[in-house]
């Protein structure tokens, strides 16, 4: 046996009869308002020692193995594509083999959305007209097909238009559809939240079709074509224009004729969930990151960072006693439109989530042009979607406390919906993590602060063939797997700051908005 692997043994040994300590020493889990992240004693003494253990080097050597995957697979790891399906063989063996209870949930994507002919845009009574395809309503992209007649019903217009844009709020909450008759045709006008929520928010009151009109403001009153990220409404979806919306909205009892002839073709794929045989079971800590690439390249900073990242973290952790439960996902779809994490969300019951104490998210944690951004959880930046949910401040703490020990800098990013903590935080899970920029431009402050290049982006290759293993900063994938290492075993023996969540799903105030990934409309 060589003296390095011994070694290796040692500090396990050493990390598994430190956590054999009464773990009742850890603090119990704060009340809802608690906004204290301090750790005990215990507590961050043991994620020291674990991100001791948490190396980048190892990190490295399955980033290789996802590259040497892509490489076999026509370059790229995207979903639905043999080198997703490979990724995911990777990680599997090595959680399963380090003692997991390992399992899969299935995730649905698009794979391809086509309209066979024309949509079609009718008013019935108590005129009869027909509107021209494109120049008074497109289709929406993608939308379901289906030919219905029904009366329209209004929801909640700023008629007229206000002079400034996005101030109408139609259809962005649950309670706009509040007399909704299920079956008729939503108008639904354009405004401050996405499309995608309107339409989301129309289908669960009933609605047979939707009808999308532009604001009205000058530059803001012809129909566009948008991909709204969302293939399951089950009815047909177009946007007019203003003038076609006004006029529909104009007279009680408006019937119109909708017909969209479009298909979408589903593909079927995976997410990986990777649960501890240790720890309270009601007391879940969860850690993900998205698996797959976009189909341009090999995605080994986008994010085969974060991915390799936490599979380490999980090794080094699989055999302690942890008194809280770790849970390790690898979601599929993120570049789709979070799509795993979103479907995984959807589908646990309000108990499951209850049990979900807080969620880590960690989506480029080794850009060559790095800044190490915290998710911002108490706004402090006041910037964007405002605060995560309660608890999430403190995440946000225990990162910027492994952080300032070390002297390193660190700033924080907004809770922006451009990755897979959304579906968290829209259910009112606490949420934190660590990204390290995509496509954005470095300023002259940050490199003074960060070092680099400023003016450059952070990563030059988001979203690129070039996103490959020589992508990435070995400095930063160091550094940030460490910090991962610690913030994970932390909270696996100390969810001080973090409220409970059956107390908080009583007295939970409302989620912030979600914002759809990757630009959505709205």
């Amino acid at each position: 046996m060589r003296l390095t692997s011994r070694r290796g043994m040692v500090r396990a040994a050493t990390l598994v009869t430190a956590v054999a300590l009464p773990l009742a020493l850890a603090a119990p889990a704060a009340t809802a308002g608690t906004a204290a992240p301090a750790a005990t004693g215990v507590s961050d003494v043991l994620a020291e020692a674990l991100a001791h253990l948490v190396k980048g080097k190892n990190v490295k050597k399955h980033l290789d193995a996802l590259q040497s995957i892509a490489d076999a697979n026509g370059g790229t790891r995207a979903v639905g594509t043999p080198g997703y399906d490979a990724s995911l063989a990777y990680i599997r063996d090595k959680v399963t083999r380090a003692g997991y209870k390992v399992s899969t949930t299935d995730v649905e994507f698009p794979v391809k959305w086509e309209e066979f002919s024309p949509s079609v845009l009718q008013q019935v009574s108590p005129d009869a007209k027909t509107y021209a395809n494109p120049t008074d309503f497109v289709t929406v992209t993608p939308s379901g097909g289906g030919d219905v007649t029904a009366q329209i019903q209004v929801v909640d217009p700023v008629v007229p238009p206000a002079p400034v844009p996005n101030t109408s709020t139609a259809g962005c909450e649950s309670s706009d559809f509040t007399g909704f008759v299920p079956g008729r045709i939503a108008l639904i006008q354009r405004g401050t939240c996405a499309f995608i929520d309107k339409a989301l928010n129309a289908k669960a009151a009933g609605a047979a079709g939707v009808i999308f009109f532009n604001e009205g403001q000058p530059g803001r009153t012809d129909p566009f074509e948008f991909d709204i990220r969302e293939w399951r409404f089950g009815f047909p979806v177009v946007i007019a224009s203003t003038a076609v919306g006004l006029d529909l909205a104009d007279s009680p009892g408006t019937v119109v004729h909708l017909k969209v002839d479009a298909k979408t073709t589903v593909g079927h794929a995976k997410n990986l969930i990777a649960e501890s045989r240790l720890g309270a079971a009601g007391e879940v800590v969860m850690a993900g990151a998205h698996l797959d690439s976009v189909p341009e390249g090999p995605g080994i900073n986008d994010n085969g960072s974060g991915s390799a990242a936490i599979l380490e973290t999980a090794l080094k952790m699989a055999h302690l006693p942890t008194k809280n439960r770790l849970r390790f996902a690898w979601w599929a779809g993120e570049e789709l439109g979070l799509l795993g994490s979103d479907q995984y969300v959807a589908g646990l019951s309000q108990a499951e989530r209850d049990r979900i104490r807080l969620y880590l998210n960690f989506d480029m944690v080794a850009s060559p042009n790095d800044v190490t951004f915290l998710y911002d959880g108490d706004d402090s930046d006041a910037e964007g979607s405002g605060p995560g949910p309660d608890g999430s401040a403190g995440i946000e703490k225990v990162f910027e406390r492994y952080y300032g020990k070390r002297g390193l800098p660190f700033k924080g990013t907004d809770f922006d919906g451009r990755s897979d903590y959304g579906a968290f935080i829209a259910n009112g899970i606490p949420s934190g993590g660590i990204f390290t920029g995509a496509e954005g431009i470095k300023t002259a402050e940050e490199a003074a602060l960060f070092g680099g290049t400023a003016g450059a982006p952070y990563d030059p290759c988001y979203h690129d063939v070039c996103d490959t293993i020589t992508n990435i900063n070995a400095a930063a994938l160091d550094r940030n797997a460490k910090a991962i290492g610690y913030a994970t075993a932390r909270y696996a023996y100390d969810l001080t700051g973090i409220p409970d969540r059956n107390a908080a799903a009583l007295a939970r105030s409302a989620a912030p908005a979600r914002i759809p990934a990757h630009g959505a409309a709205s």
